[in-house]
């Protein structure tokens, strides 16, 4: 298995077959790019391909108390 970030797995393919091989579109492929979203793509034993993103734990920030 081989996992690369999911910028670098669609500049070698392109994004329009890196979204067919993922399972969604060019459209969302680029803008997890654009973002910055920190998704790693991992080719598995039969050919297929998966994703995943790394996420800070818990990943909604508490929103801060605001002086009155």
């Amino acid at each position: 298995m081989n996992r690369v970030h999911i910028k670098e797995f669609a500049n070698q393919l392109g994004q329009t077959e890196a979204a067919v091989l993922l399972g969604m579109t060019q459209g969302g492929l680029s803008k997890a790019i654009r973002v910055g979203r920190d998704v790693y793509v991992t080719k598995q034993d039969d050919g297929t391909y998966t994703a995943e993103e790394v996420r800070p734990f818990p990943s909604q920030t508490i929103a801060k108390k605001s002086a009155a």
